[in-house]
Parts: structure tokens; sequence; C-alpha cells
């Protein structure tokens, strides 16, 4: 296990200073295999928790191994996709819930998302209660998720850090997405992954860090790294290695978005975007 420490920033809504620790799994699940990935996830999170993480996230689609890519899965069939479907409230999802409350961490699980007659490619966060903090769907699926409805909302969720928003993987490539979540007031996004990486990634994400003045974690079972708000990495995997534990400690600041350009926006001159 790798355990990786550095500094984070904070919310300009909270002006006390805090701090609290995140630990990204860099960990590869088994296509299919939900009891297994479940099995493994409570291993890893068990040992996430005793080095002292306070919040959890996995890749995009852990649960059942992403399986929801008509590129990635050849034959993929909307039958097959259906059957790995979980319910917010279904078993698996229940055990990850008692898992977060006892362990009393909040945790981002990714998973194949059965709701309303639909698939969808959503993140939940549960709370060290139990409750649900957040439940994120991916609003950018038109690319190689043939089977997943779109998400039309982009949420924000109090934690006792501040405003926090998420991603999926493609939702990170539009700027609007990230930006919306910063007006939101968000001062850290979560962004569970699971496809392309590499340098026009990395820059890309810095980018979406130092325009918005926010931090983003990027949580990918083969890249995972920790940005500041002025599109700094101060942590990342170690791509040598296994499965692993990115973990950083934040220190809260009331500082956040002093360096960033996000401050300077004129609005009234942006309407063309939404026309």
């Amino acid at each position: 296990m790798r355990l990786l420490t550095a500094l984070l920033l904070s919310p300009l809504m909270f002006a006390a200073d805090a701090s609290v620790t995140i630990a990204a799994l860099r960990v590869l699940p088994s296509e299919w295999d939900k009891q297994g990935n479940l099995e493994r996830l409570k291993q890893w999170v068990r040992k996430a928790a005793e080095a002292g993480a306070e919040v959890v996230v996995t890749p995009e689609g852990y649960l059942e191994g992403y399986v929801g890519n008509d590129k990635k899965v050849r034959g993929l069939t909307k039958e097959r996709y259906s059957s790995v479907g979980e319910a917010i409230d279904g078993p698996m999802l229940s055990e990850v819930r008692n898992l977060a409350k006892q362990l009393k961490i909040h945790l981002l699980i990714g998973f194949a998302e059965r709701r309303d007659g639909q698939m969808w490619n959503s993140t939940a966060v549960f709370g060290p209660d139990g409750s649900l903090t957040t439940r994120y769907s991916k609003t950018h699926t038109a690319l190689d998720e043939p089977f997943n409805a779109q998400g039309t909302e982009l949420p924000t969720f109090e934690t006792p850090w501040g405003r926090w928003g998420a991603l999926i993987c493609m939702d990170r490539q539009l700027p609007e997405t990230s930006r919306i979540l910063a007006i939101k007031g968000a001062r850290l996004i979560l962004v569970p992954a699971w496809g392309s990486y590499g340098e026009m990634n990395e820059t890309m994400m810095r980018t979406r860090a130092y325009e918005n003045g926010v931090w983003v974690v990027f949580v990918h079972p083969r890249n995972t790294m920790f940005i500041n708000p002025k599109g700094k990495v101060v942590a990342r995997d170690d791509p040598a290695a296994g499965d692993q534990i990115v973990a950083t400690k934040v220190e809260i600041r009331d500082d956040a978005r002093n360096g960033s350009p996000i401050r300077f926006r004129r609005p009234e001159l942006y309407g063309d975007i939404t026309k």
C-alpha cells in the first residue's frame, strides 16, 4: 500500500482552517464480478481508514468493473449490462453504506445504477452516519456508453470541509461542467474515471483546477492524481506499482481562489454559450 501525502486548500466560504485526509483507490476491478469487487473494496477501504483517511474514492464503475462501455467490452448487450445494475438501495450498495457508517468515513463508489427502468453510470457518496450524501449520474455518455441514460443535473454537496462536487470521466472534458460546480460553490471536485489518460489528461485536469480555483481529485485505475487550485499536481500514484492507495492530507484554508482567473469573470458577456 502506498500512502502519499500533500497539502490542499479549501473553500472560501469557510473562514476557519480545518483538515481532512482523502484516499484515492487506484485499484483495477474485475469485469462483471460485483461480489469479488465488493470484497476487495472492503479490504482497501479498511486499509485507507486505518491509515487515517476520512474520505475514500473509487474509480468510475468500480463495482461491476465498468462494463457499460461497448468499446471496452466487445459484444456488449443491453440485457447483459442491465443484469449487473444495482439499485441505490440494493443489497451491495447497502453493504457499502454500512461500511462507511462502520468506519465513520465519507465513501464514494462508482457503479452501474439501475433506476426507473434505465441504466446510469453513477456515483454515490455515503456519509459517516450511513446516509446518502449525494448521488451523481454521468451527464456525457453518448460517446461510448450506448445503454446508459445521460444525467441532467450537476449537483454540489455539503461536507464538514466545505461544498464539493463530482464529475465522471468524460464529463471533465467539457469546461462548462467544472465551471458550473465552481459557480455553485464547490471548492473540490472528485473525478472518478476510467478512460483516456496520459499527458493530455494531466494538462486538462490541471487546467480545470487552475481556471476554476478548485482542487481536483482524479481517481483512475491506472492514473490517479491530486491537483491544487494553482494547477499543480501535488500527489500521484506510482505507475510502476499495481493496486495502491494515494492519500492526501487536506489543509483547508480560506484563500483557495486567490490565484485563479475565475475571480475576473464577466458573466454578462457569456450569453452566447447558452444560445
